[in-house]
């Protein structure tokens, strides 16, 4: 082989290598599309706690109902 196609090989590869296109500094990300999808999962979740809030406040209602006409609640051992 002649000393100059030794050259070339690794030259082609380096001149490859760099000659990657950038892109343009003034490209941006697009806006993101999920807040349907974000809505409609929260809105369950905030029935379900808004569900668990009412729960525990006719837990509390029965509870002092229970207390002010001096009938034993279930969760006081005897």
């Amino acid at each position: 082989m002649k000393p100059h196609s030794l050259l070339i090989l690794p030259l082609l590869a380096a001149l490859a290598a760099c000659s990657k296109p950038q892109p343009p500094e003034t490209e941006r990300r697009p806006e993101p599309q999920a807040t349907a999808m974000r809505e409609a999962i929260a809105e369950p979740l905030a029935q379900a706690k808004a569900a668990a809030a009412a729960t525990e406040e006719a837990a509390k209602a029965q509870k002092a109902a229970m207390d002010a006409t001096g009938g034993a609640t279930t969760d006081t051992p005897q």
